[in-house]
């Protein structure tokens, strides 16, 4: 079997291992705290992703791999990383928090959407071999990133409880 199909299925498989585990576990576990803290633990995972820069160390990665898909990638997921470290030592400055909340999930997900463009558009599924070691990246820790990123944005767009909204307003 060549590299394209295997690295496409551990990819959708990445998925679904993901989305069970985050039905049975992590979605009940997040509607069990306040938005602020689900919004605080999603922002925590997504704070490790500087990790992303890992696509541009040599040794780790072929230097065969495009550095349009490489720089990208790392840049973007450690703008992503940063904007999470900033909501989370911003909690305390529920405005300031709400932006880089917001401002970590669009540019996170942004930055995934892209990262799917430019894997295609190269050619990465064929060249999955290139990704060296960070080859488990984007099968096993993006799948558990973007599905993140959606529940945060259904967070977001859910209407606030009645109460909630009237403690803002005081």
């Amino acid at each position: 079997m060549s590299t394209g199909p295997i690295f496409q299925t551990q990819l959708v498989l990445g998925y679904v291992a993901w989305l069970l585990c985050f039905a049975a576990y992590i979605l009940p576990w997040l509607r069990s705290m306040d938005r602020v803290e689900a919004h605080r633990a999603i922002a925590t995972l997504h704070s490790f992703r500087f990790f992303g820069l890992v696509f541009m160390v040599p040794g780790v990665v072929s230097h065969d791999l495009p550095a349009s898909f490489a720089g990208f990638a790392a840049w973007a997921d450690l703008a992503t990383g940063v904007l999470a470290m900033l909501a989370l030592l911003t909690i305390r400055m529920r405005p300031a928090f709400w932006l880089f909340v917001i401002a970590f999930n669009l540019v996170g997900m942004l930055d995934l959407i892209l990262d799917y463009y430019h894997a295609i558009e190269i050619g990465l599924p064929a060249r999955a071999g290139d990704l060296g070691a960070a080859y488990a990246i984007p099968i096993i820790y993006v799948p558990l990133l973007m599905i993140t990123h959606v529940f945060a944005f259904s967070l977001l767009l859910r209407p606030q409880p009645k109460a909630a909204l009237a403690a803002l307003h005081r």
